[in-house]
């Protein structure tokens, strides 16, 4: 049985840092997607960040490029989310999603993913 488990997330001012961790268990393939996405309340769940573990190739949102970095370890089934310079509108609940080759359309769709953790909560003030 797959499963997804987040943690890293709290509150914190803007301008501060966090670390996200996502960790993957019963996932056979060394090679997966990892990608985070990030659900605030009325809005469309929004993929920030994703990592292809065997090649390493990597995606962000414009709104986080350049502030986040998403990286994993040599297990392939970590996914780390290092955010930094963070403002109130990253804000939200951040969530886990893995799938094996083979991938799907697009590493931003959530209809690309075969698995989902139960996120962790970011809360950024001004």
């Amino acid at each position: 049985q797959v499963q997804l488990a987040e943690s890293g997330g709290g509150s914190v001012q803007a301008g501060g840092s966090l670390r996200l961790t996502c960790t993957a268990s019963g996932m056979t393939s060394r090679r997966k997607l990892m990608t985070w996405f990030r659900q605030v309340p009325g809005k469309e769940r929004e993929a920030v960040a994703s990592i292809y573990t065997g090649g390493g190739t990597t995606n962000y949102a414009g709104s986080v490029q350049g502030r986040f970095t998403i990286s994993t370890d040599n297990t392939k089934n970590t996914a780390f989310l290092q955010m930094d310079d963070l403002k109130p509108e990253d804000t939200g609940m951040y969530i886990c999603a893995a799938v094996p080759p083979p991938y799907g359309a697009s590493w931003h769709l959530p209809l690309s993913y075969k698995y989902w953790g139960r996120g962790t909560q970011v809360a950024v003030s001004s």
